[in-house]
């Protein structure tokens, strides 16, 4: 298992700030840095924000899941990351992970705003992405698509840095992780590209480029490429096995932004 600390000035010597630990899914590349699953990346970033303000410390471990280590079979046996640990209650379940954060850990409730209209626009956002990786057709893209703009003219409206408001919020950590795999994955495997016109999302992106809860928690271009390759692969052992070339490449983020927002 891989640790990082993510303190950030929140001092446990002499302190209550709580001490929480995420256990997240490691890199299926090399095993040790962080892997793509869009959960572990959630949850990372609301604990991120709540480490910045202080009120938490907090401690992230990566766990290689093609052979995770001995003491983490004997304490979780076949439970996969996320995994919050608190005072040393293992939360394992993702819903239970967000309730506990919300109603447990200091400051948590301020992240979880209640909001319905946001709350159903982002809503199967995701499984838009799957569908057009697998059906790989017009119809899928079009979905996207659509999907993609109703979230662009909902900030064009409101006019606010983020999703609710000019504060993160836990829909925010939602949101982003799910645009990035859409953006990377999208290009490599059928050449998607975020429309350009929609500027209200890509000047949203922008601002969460910006942060470090995103940038820190962001796992590299080819660790969400390949967390497709295996879906995709569903067994084939010939599809597999890993290019050594995959191994040694140095990860990239692509965090660019390809509008001039400055002229909108």
């Amino acid at each position: 298992m891989s640790e990082e600390n993510q303190d950030n000035g929140a001092s446990r010597n002499g302190s209550a700030v709580p001490e929480i630990e995420l256990i997240i899914k490691a890199s299926t590349i090399d095993g040790r840095r962080k892997g793509a699953c869009l959960f572990c990346q959630e949850y990372f970033m609301d604990l991120y924000l709540l480490a910045e303000l202080k009120t938490i410390s907090l401690k992230v471990t990566t766990v290689c899941m093609q052979k995770p280590p001995p003491d983490f079979r004997t304490n979780f046996e076949a439970t996969h990351p996320p995994i919050l640990i608190d005072n040393g209650l293992a939360i394992l379940e993702n819903d239970k992970i967000e309730r506990h954060i919300m109603k447990s850990v200091p400051g948590g409730y301020n992240l979880f705003v209640q909001d319905k209209e946001v709350a159903t626009l982002i809503e199967n956002l995701y499984s838009k992405l799957k569908l057009m990786l697998v059906k790989k057709d017009e119809s899928k893209n079009n979905a996207l698509l659509v999907h993609l703009k109703k979230i662009n003219d909902h900030l064009a409206t409101r006019g606010t840095r983020f999703l609710t408001g000019d504060t993160m919020c836990c829909f925010d950590c939602e949101l982003m992780p799910r645009l990035q795999h859409i953006r990377v994955a999208g290009k490599y495997f059928v050449d998607f590209d975020i429309p350009k016109h929609l500027t209200a999302l890509w000047r949203y992106m922008y601002h969460m480029y910006q942060l470090d809860a995103f940038t820190q928690s962001c796992p590299a271009d080819q660790d969400i490429i390949n967390h497709y390759k295996l879906q995709q692969a569903k067994g084939d052992i010939k599809m597999l096995k890993m290019k050594k070339h995959e191994e040694l490449e140095t990860p990239t983020f692509t965090t660019s932004i390809p509008v001039d927002l400055n002229d909108q």
